[in-house]
């Protein structure tokens, strides 16, 4: 099929290599012309392990072009495909302000029937006002489709060519099937529903996996207050087939552009219709939450006396395998520390342009290697589960840092590898492995 995507970022970019390497002929579009020409000269705007090999190998088979020509790319193609971003407004709720911008240039650029298909994650309802914008503007025959993603940043590529599952929604059973063949080559679980419907899977998929993240690092909050471990809990909750192993992780809580976007845009989705989403207000208010057991771990061992010491700060993405630092919980910890007259130094090995745009230059010490990083700092928060990290040396970090003490923010160590070291260590709802400051455990 002749496919547009429209918009370059995760979702969009990903997309569109994939849908070449399946054997389409795809065009993305995009309106800044420094990210077209960087695609064009065969570098890639984000880090995702494995995309830029796979779009210069589509571009090198003429499969793949880039481009900021929208008209010309919608006139081209059967399918366009919008995955621009929906970014949160102050509200809370998705700001639909490019999804109706590129609506009606689509209409404006139409020559013919077209499939339009929206993967931006949009409110229930977009894909009809997506409709109506360009039936004001065109009278070419058009189909509506809502085609949400579920790729997970970092393993992007892994999850577009062999996906769960595929969600098309659609009210004509001819543009249904013509999607249905498109989305063959990469699984045969493909749910065929009604627009409205998909668009709330969407939400309600990450909704849910929030709040399987908040809910395991409630219960690693009580392991640690009567003495259990939440990794062996974890562990036999998962064997349990109705609760699943994933996302039972316990640590500092969720980051990145999906999950505090889309649980906050289900909040204001269902405030309209006049519906309170109180589970949904619990679970990113301890996402919120969780990030800061980091400094009152610290506090705890500098007896709450934090200004004038130096705390190194490992891992400023989200999560591992990507430079995406939105909502990273480094972003509040660093802060909080700067404010509090700490002297920070801090080292990722992928994100450290991504947070510096975010954060600014100044005010932290920027490291170029881990252990440099962390070299005579007071104590380490680990923050990212990096490989890099996992495989450090511990009794090298030892003697190097000014202080042994370490905030495993992710649970990276266990018990083995402290064995012979002298590290104060804390970790996310494994009492047993703290070392050197315990609280003690209440007589139950």
């Amino acid at each position: 099929m002749n496919i547009t995507v429209i918009g370059t970022g995760y979702v969009g970019l990903v997309s569109g290599v994939c849908y070449a390497e399946i054997g389409n002929q795809v065009i993305c579009v995009d309106k800044d012309p420094r990210k077209i020409e960087m695609l064009n000269a065969g570098d890639i705007p984000i880090y995702e392990p494995g995309l830029k090999e796979l779009a210069a190998a589509n571009r090198a088979a003429g499969k793949l072009s880039f481009t900021g020509d929208l008209a010309h790319a919608v006139r081209q193609s059967d399918v366009i495909i919008i995955a621009v971003g929906t970014p949160p407004l102050p509200s809370g709720e998705a700001n639909l302000a490019f999804i109706d911008q590129v609506a009606l240039e689509i209409a404006e650029a139409m020559n013919g029937y077209k499939i339009i298909a929206v993967k931006s994650t949009v409110p229930v309802g977009t894909n009809e006002r997506v409709a109506e914008l360009i039936r004001s503007r065109s009278s070419c025959d058009f189909d509506s489709i809502s085609l949400p993603e579920f790729l997970r940043e970092g393993s992007a590529i892994e999850d577009t060519l062999h996906p769960d599952r595929i969600v098309v929604g659609a009210d004509c059973q001819s543009a249904a099937d013509m999607m249905t063949q498109l989305h063959k080559p990469l699984t045969e679980q493909i749910v065929v529903t009604d627009i409205r419907s998909a668009e709330m899977i969407k939400y309600a998929s990450n909704a849910f996996l929030a709040t399987k993240i908040s809910f395991i690092n409630e219960i690693a909050n009580i392991c640690e207050k009567v003495g259990a471990d939440v990794t062996k809990v974890a562990e036999g909750m998962g064997h349990d087939k109705r609760i699943g192993p994933s996302f039972l992780k316990a640590g500092i809580g969720y980051g990145g552009s999906c999950f505090p976007k889309d649980t906050s845009a289900l909040i204001q989705i269902a405030g309209h219709v006049d519906y309170e989403f109180k589970l949904l207000r619990s679970v990113v208010e301890v996402n919120q939450d969780q990030r800061f057991n980091v400094i009152r771990k610290l506090e705890t061992i500098f007896h709450g006396e934090l200004r004038g010491k130096t705390v190194a700060v490992w891992g400023l993405a989200f999560k591992p395998n990507t430079d995406d630092v939105r909502d990273s919980p480094a972003l509040e910890i660093i802060q909080h520390l700067v404010d509090h007259g700490v002297k920070v130094k801090a080292y990722d090995p992928i994100a450290m342009d991504s947070f510096q745009a975010l954060f600014g230059k100044y005010g932290v010490e920027w490291g170029s290697q881990a252990l440099e990083t962390a070299q005579d700092a007071d104590a380490l928060c680990l923050l990212t589960e990096w490989d890099e990290f996992a495989s450090v040396d511990l009794v090298q970090l030892q003697n190097v840092l000014k202080q042994p003490i370490l905030i495993d923010g992710r649970n990276v160590f266990n018990e083995e590898d402290l064995l012979g070291t002298d590290f104060i260590y804390y970790s996310v709802g494994r009492p047993n492995l703290n070392q050197g400051v315990k609280e003690p455990m209440p007589a139950l």
